[in-house]
C-alpha cells in the first residue's frame, strides 16, 4: 500500500472526514471529535455534531449507520438534536432507516437522553432505530472491542475492513491497552485518541509519548491523532504539535482520507 498526497488516478472506493478532532474541551479552532465515512456511516454523535454536518453540508437524513464507541457526554450528547432534525426537517416522512450500534448501555442512555432533552417528541423517532451490536453495512465488516477507559460507560473501539482491503480502527476514548493495539497491527489506518498532555496522570487516554511508542511499534500504519487536546487556532493551553514519526498526523477539522483500493490520499 502507497500513501500520498493528492489526487486519485483510479476510482474512489473509501472516503473518510474527520469532522471533529478536539476533546471534552474543545480546543480552540476545534469541535469535538467524530468520523463519517462514505458519507453515511457515523462513529459517535458529540454535541457539536449537528453542527458539523450542517459546516460539512451533509443531511441528517443521509446517515444510515451510528456507531458509538462508548456513552460519555462528549459522544453521544448530540443523539437527540440529530433525531430532532430528522424528524421535523430532512426526513418528515420518515423514510429513511437509521441504525445504531454500540454496547446495551448505548439504547438505555440514548433513550434516557432523548426522553430528557425532549419529553415524548422522539418516541416515535426511537421504535424507529434499528438497534444492533455489529451493523451490517454492505461493502464493509465491523469488529467492536473492549479498550482502556472508564468501565461505567462500557468503552470500545472499533475495527473496520472494506471489500478493497482497507483495514482500518478507531480507538474511541482508550489509554495504551493490549486489546487496542493488537488491532492496530492489523491495520492500514488507525484513528487515535490524544486526549491529555503528558503531565496528565491517568491511564485512561493516550499521550504523546504513548502515541509515540504506538507508531515506531507500528511503522506501516498511518496514525492519525484526533480527541486531541492541542488547540489549532489560538492558544488556550498549547497550539505546540508533538515530534511523531513521518506515519503520525495531527489533523485540524474537516481533514479527509480517501482509499482508491491502492492507494491513500490525505487531505484538509
Amino acid at each position: 500500500m502507497r500513501t500520498s498526497i493528492g489526487e486519485f488516478h483510479l476510482g474512489q472506493f473509501v472516503k473518510i472526514e474527520l469532522l471533529g478532532t478536539g476533546n471534552a474541551f474543545l480546543p480552540s479552532g476545534r469541535t469535538h471529535s467524530f468520523l463519517l465515512i462514505d458519507e453515511k456511516i457515523l462513529i459517535d454523535m458529540p454535541p457539536t455534531a449537528l453542527f458539523s454536518l450542517r459546516k460539512r453540508g451533509i443531511s441528517p437524513h443521509k446517515i444510515s449507520t451510528i456507531l458509538f464507541t462508548h456513552v460519555h457526554g462528549d459522544h453521544i450528547f448530540g443523539i437527540p438534536f440529530f433525531l430532532l432534525e430528522r424528524k421535523y426537517i430532512s426526513d418528515r416522512e420518515g423514510l429513511e432507516t437509521l441504525t445504531i450500534a454500540g454496547s446495551p448501555l448505548v439504547k438505555d442512555r440514548v433513550e434516557e437522553l432523548c426522553e430528557l432533552a425532549y419529553p415524548g417528541s422522539l418516541s416515535e423517532e426511537l421504535e424507529k432505530i434499528r438497534w444492533v451490536d455489529i451493523p451490517d453495512v454492505t461493502g464493509w465488516t465491523f469488529e467492536r472491542f473492549e479498550v482502556l477507559h472508564d468501565e461505567s460507560v462500557e468503552p470500545h473501539g472499533w475495527f473496520l475492513e472494506h471489500e478493497t482491503g482497507l483495514k482500518l480502527v478507531h480507538s474511541g476514548d482508550s489509554g495504551p491497552c493490549e486489546t487496542l493495539w493488537n488491532q492496530i497491527k492489523r491495520a492500514d489506518l488507525a484513528f487515535v485518541e490524544m486526549g491529555i498532555p503528558e503531565y496528565v496522570e491517568s491511564e485512561m487516554h493516550h499521550k504523546p509519548s504513548s502515541i509515540l511508542k504506538l507508531a515506531n511499534e507500528n511503522p506501516s500504519c498511518e496514525i492519525i491523532v484526533t480527541h486531541t487536546y492541542i488547540d489549532s487556532e489560538y492558544e488556550i493551553l498549547t497550539k505546540t504539535l508533538p515530534s511523531h514519526p513521518t506515519n503520525v498526523r495531527h489533523p485540524n477539522d474537516g481533514f479527509t482520507v480517501k482509499w482508491n483500493g491502492e492507494n491513500l490520499t490525505f487531505s484538509e
